[in-house]
């Protein structure tokens, strides 16, 4: 498909608006107490297929809560149920026709100030990290990574993640085998994420945050697109 770059990035958008879109139905009909979390992500594939089109995803649905938000992406934990008063995320990976999205948000049960101060820190951070960014977006992943870590711990929490971000693009997107480190935001990445990609085209990012509250033994989730606005 031979598409301009401001083509690319608008599909992009698009298909975040479009993720967007499906996450306010999520918790506006789904998100509640005494479900467990493969019922939910159960539920939430049916919805996308039936009311948004999705048919594929091109990464796993995590749906996390209470202690199991501090849990990496790459682990399967046991199944839990959603407490009355809990905080759970959601990851989806929808692809709509052929762009990829990549969204994550943080839900709160309850009035627990804690953790709704947790999830209110997520957006501010983001946005505190992408600025810093567009600063200089020629940087590394490390750099930006390392940013990532000192933005969580300004706002009092820790970055308890490996990464802090990874490549998005037409389904799918550049993949360099068995590497967790060129096409991610994280330690070790020396290459400046305005690299071109494999194919000539501009590559384009997600910027993650992970704000993991090790007191109280539970994490929020925020991700969404870094390089189209």
């Amino acid at each position: 498909m031979n598409v301009t770059e401001q083509e690319r990035a608008a599909y992009l958008l698009d298909a975040q608006n479009k993720a967007l879109s499906l996450f306010e139905e999520i918790e506006k009909t789904l998100i509640r107490p005494g479900v467990s979390e493969k019922a939910l992500s159960d539920e939430i594939h049916k919805l996308g297929q039936e009311r948004h089109g999705i048919k594929t995803h091109w990464h796993k649905r995590v749906v996390r809560s209470g202690p199991n938000t501090l849990r990496p992406f790459e682990d399967n934990p046991p199944d839990r149920i959603i407490e009355e008063d809990d905080i759970l995320y959601v990851d989806l990976g929808p692809v709509f026709e052929i762009w990829e999205a990549d969204f994550g948000r943080t839900f709160i049960l309850g009035d627990d100030p804690e953790k709704k101060r947790l999830r209110d820190s997520l957006e501010p951070v983001w946005k505190k990290i992408k600025s810093r960014f567009d600063e200089d977006p020629k940087m590394t992943g490390e750099q930006l990574y390392e940013i990532a870590c000192e933005e969580a711990k300004k706002a009092g929490w820790v970055h308890g993640a490996w990464l802090a971000g990874h490549l998005v693009g037409q389904f799918p997107h550049e993949r360099i085998p068995r590497d967790k480190i060129v096409l991610y935001i994280t330690k070790g990445n020396h290459q400046s994420m305005a690299t071109p990609g494999k194919d000539g085209n501009k590559r384009h990012w997600i910027l993650e945050v992970h704000l993991h509250d090790k007191v109280n033994n539970r994490a929020g989730f925020y991700e969404q697109l870094l390089t189209v606005d």
